[in-house]
């Protein structure tokens, strides 16, 4: 009898669940890299950065704390003053006009028109070249000396003025059109994937009901396609916030400081005016940009699903 129980027990011991932090232990164990270097790289990194921001580093890191002496200065700089409210124009007008374009043109490529792989291709190219080389070919452009202004003033239109690099009050508008050149191509593709995604059978319900086509885009597939336009979203904003080459490669921030942007200005600071504290303090309010951007497209994607 006691054998029999005691092999009944080690038969439910053995037919017994693993524990929970056992279960899949070999795709645990191959994970481990991967956390290591988000823990170490982006976590440790961005913890060491926030910390020497409190510092009077210059040259090299020190520990000599200073408080938020660092960020006084850092907002009561008119240069980075200036860079934010550059960023907040082209963040606005480059968010708004991409998913509008994009999504025009995503529906104009879904009526299965034809030479649709060509256009398509088209749309796209601009997003594989690099921005440095797309800020040249539109610094080239926009140039009034051999550019659109002088080719319009041949035509003979010799009053024409079209020079938003050289006017310090519209230059950030001359780097957005660069910006919406090169990144509405993708914004497109994600929009018509979406957009591939919906059932034709809504489509039939529509023509059915005599729905006109913008409607049901605007009223039907628009709603439908919530998951790609916060894709999009969080794809424009995080470009938005790290857009550093176009203005190098345009205007280098000038005239002036007329298109500083806050990536450009952490640069010059740290590695041009070897202030590290302020180039810290700098990072860290991006960091803070950052993590406002993913806070409310983690509630959306995360949180919203687990409410429904």
């Amino acid at each position: 009898m006691a054998s029999a129980g005691s092999r009944r027990a080690v038969l439910s011991t053995a037919s017994r669940p693993p524990h929970k932090l056992f279960r899949n232990l070999n795709a645990k164990i191959a994970s481990i890299p991967m956390v290591l270097t988000a823990l170490v790289i982006f976590v440790g990194c961005s913890v060491w950065t926030i910390v020497y921001s409190f510092t009077g580093s210059k040259l090299l890191p020190k520990t000599k704390w200073v408080g938020l002496d660092q960020y006084e200065r850092l907002w009561g700089e008119s240069r980075w003053i200036i860079s934010i409210e550059n960023l907040a124009i082209y963040g606005v007008c480059s968010l708004i006009l991409s998913m509008i374009i994009g999504f025009v043109l995503a529906a104009l490529l879904d009526r299965k028109i034809r030479f649709e792989d060509a256009f398509r291709t088209i749309f796209l190219y601009p997003f594989a070249l690099s921005f440095i080389v797309t800020g040249l070919v539109w610094q080239w452009i926009l140039n009034p000396e051999f550019g659109v202004q002088n080719l319009v003033r041949q035509l003979g239109w010799s009053t024409f003025t079209f020079d938003p690099l050289y006017n310090a009050d519209i230059v950030i508008f001359g780097i957005l059109i660069a910006g919406l050149w090169q990144g509405t191509g993708l914004i497109m593709c994600i929009m018509l994937a979406g957009m591939r995604g919906i059932d034709d059978d809504i489509w039939k319900a529509a023509r059915v009901d005599g729905i006109s086509t913008w409607k049901t885009y605007v009223f039907v597939v628009i709603p439908m396609m919530r998951p790609v336009f916060i894709t999009a979203l969080v794809l424009i904003t995080s470009g938005i916030v790290k857009v550093y080459d176009l203005v190098v490669a345009q205007t280098s921030g000038g005239p002036g400081i007329a298109s500083e942007v806050p990536a450009k200005y952490v640069y010059d600071k740290m590695f041009l005016s070897q202030n590290l504290g302020q180039g810290f303090a700098a990072s860290t309010m991006m960091l803070l940009a950052v993590v406002i951007i993913l806070i409310p497209w983690a509630y959306l994607e995360f949180g919203g699903k687990k409410n429904g």
